[in-house]
């Protein structure tokens, strides 16, 4: 055999035994339709003032009954995943993984531009970016390689230039789109998922290293990322231009005290908060709910996640423990640059807040990637299968 082919100890000779009774883990699901319930409400809440404007006063719920239909989609899609053995989507890796390329090229030549970014598709009256389908096919294609790659993903060859290699033939499509937040997302992804698939750590420091010159290098070439960094350091020197999203999303933080001004009650939300209902959504929550909501959405996030580590720990195979904790991450790192923005920790990313910022196409990819991990955690009382690389 192939030097790095991966085999399961004992595969040929386990039985073939139709397994009943294995339950999704309630727990995570539990808190999944939690977030997405409170992030439909804090939506309809964040959003209808906009939506009144927007449609001549004549419908509050626009931006809700769009989200709603895409929840809808989005948990039928998890359902859906939920009964699908994982190793289905190990077989599936290559072909979604050139298909996520070719939308992202495509973009570049059939693209929609919405706010000054060319990153939509419209199919039939349908818009979707094809970036949300990218981040679950880079996912995909690293869990794929883990198993192949098995221990030599210590060495350079397979760690850095394998996993690599694979990345960058979706970031560079990104970078001609000029989606610096995509590009940093994913990166942060691929390198929790080398960590796990056991890529030397002496590499992921260097990698590191590299993404931070390469950010520098390109904020210094791309003017827009370069202002937003000045915004971040100084809003107050520009208040009425780049700094003005972050002071009104302070303002939104500050106004909300510790138990907040009460649901509905917003200011910032009445069109002096940009994007009030995508990006900076959360600052509209610290305002209605306070202190103490905000901080107990941040628990519910903390736990769903925590929860999901716990069940790609307890995956029985490589591949669907590699899978589940990519998927757990790309969750994590969205809810953390996202808060990190909404109060001014980090710079703006243009990165949503999972289940609660407006946006159809990443809310049912979501909770699609969702359903993965819920099928993954029906394994959780099977013996452990060990792997071989011969």
């Amino acid at each position: 055999m192939a030097a790095g082919k991966t085999l399961y100890a004992n595969e040929d000779r386990r039985p073939k035994i139709k397994r009943t009774g294995e339950q999704v883990d309630i727990p995570f699901l539990v808190l999944v339709l939690l977030l997405l319930a409170v992030g439909l409400i804090m939506l309809y809440s964040a959003s209808y003032a906009q939506s009144e404007y927007d449609t001549g006063y004549r419908d509050s719920t626009r931006y809700l009954q769009k989200q709603g239909v895409c929840a809808a989609i989005g948990l039928v899609a998890m359902y859906f995943f939920s009964r699908i053995p994982s190793q289905f989507w190990r077989k599936l890796a290559w072909p979604v993984y050139l298909g996520s390329i070719v939308l992202l090229l495509s973009v570049l030549v059939v693209g929609e531009e919405v706010n000054g970014a060319k990153r939509w598709i419209n199919i039939a009256g349908l818009q979707f970016q094809p970036s949300e389908m990218a981040k679950f096919a880079m996912i995909l294609m690293f869990a794929r390689l883990t198993t192949e790659f098995g221990p030599d993903a210590r060495e350079f060859r397979f760690g850095v230039l394998g996993f690599g290699g694979a990345l960058m033939g979706i970031l560079v499509p990104l970078a001609l789109e000029k989606h610096l937040s995509a590009i940093m997302l994913m990166g942060m992804v691929a390198v929790v998922m080398m960590y796990v698939a056991g890529t030397h750590p002496k590499w992921l420091l260097a990698g590191a290293a590299g993404a931070a010159v390469f950010v520098l290098v390109y904020i210094t070439f791309m003017g827009y990322a370069g202002d937003r960094v000045t915004a971040w350091l100084h809003p107050e020197q520009d208040p009425g231009d780049t700094g003005y999203q972050i002071l009104q999303s302070l303002y939104a933080i500050g106004s909300g005290g510790l138990f907040g001004l009460g649901y509905g009650r917003s200011k910032q939300k009445y069109l002096y908060l940009p994007f009030q209902y995508n990006d900076y959504i959360f600052a509209v929550v610290c305002e209605e709910l306070g202190l103490v909501g905000a901080v107990l959405i941040i628990i519910l996030f903390a736990a769903m996640i925590l929860r999901g580590y716990w069940i790609a720990l307890h995956a029985a195979d490589r591949f669907s423990t590699v899978l589940a904790s990519g998927l757990v991450t790309l969750i994590a790192v969205q809810t953390i640059l996202n808060l990190g923005v909404v109060t001014n920790l980090l710079p703006s990313t243009g990165i949503a807040l999972p289940f609660f910022s407006y946006g159809g196409t990443a809310l049912a990819v979501n909770l699609g990637e969702m359903g993965i991990v819920l099928h993954i955690s029906r394994q959780k009382h099977r013996t452990k299968v060990q792997e071989v690389s011969i």
